[in-house]
């Protein structure tokens, strides 16, 4: 499918799907028609791509369709930071991916992973990543210095100046975050 073929064709499934909506979801319809093509416009200028640019608008319509329609007072400026985040969480698997394929090109005489087993690493890697971001500062740097570091409490608290107590607490807190991403 050329770009302007998908373009047309996303643009025309996110149209179907929103007519289909119960009329409470009717103002979604009316942010859709009256704001996409202005996404559309700011993605593709920042983006510099319009087949990207019409992915993250589709995915951010999607997003506010599943989370709810907002009351929001400023509606251009609601759809932007949705779709930063949307740009953010794209550019941050890109990111995960080129790690992942540069550390398979070190890796001597390796067959490369099946196409399934490798978008389950990237999918794994990619929710790892998301818990992770979601911490505070303090806890991600305790957490990442226990885990991937391997230092024990007292080094940590030590080599942060905090207390082991400090340490054990933001431990608890990392430890019941990815408990809650796992088991919900």
């Amino acid at each position: 499918m050329h770009n302007c073929d998908k373009f047309a064709f996303t643009a025309m499934t996110t149209r179907a799907a929103l007519s289909c909506v119960p009329n409470s979801h009717q103002s979604l319809q009316s942010l859709y028609t009256e704001h996409h093509t202005w996404l559309f416009e700011l993605l593709r200028r920042k983006l510099g791509n319009r087949e990207q640019a019409a992915d993250l608008a589709h995915d951010t319509f999607e997003r506010i369709l599943r989370a709810g329609v907002p009351q929001a007072d400023e509606p251009r400026a609601y759809l932007r930071v949705v779709a930063r985040r949307l740009a953010a969480d794209h550019y941050r698997r890109s990111a995960l991916e080129q790690a992942y394929l540069e550390a398979l090109a070190c890796e001597p005489d390796v067959d490369a992973p099946a196409p399934e087993v490798r978008l389950m690493v990237l999918e794994s890697l990619a929710a790892v990543s998301r818990i992770i971001d979601g911490m505070g500062p303090r806890t991600r740097q305790i957490f990442l210095l226990s885990r991937l570091d391997g230092l024990t409490y007292p080094e940590i608290a030590a080599a942060l100046r905090i207390s082991p107590k400090t340490v054990q607490n933001a431990m608890s807190r990392a430890m019941q975050q990815c408990y809650a991403a796992v088991y919900g």
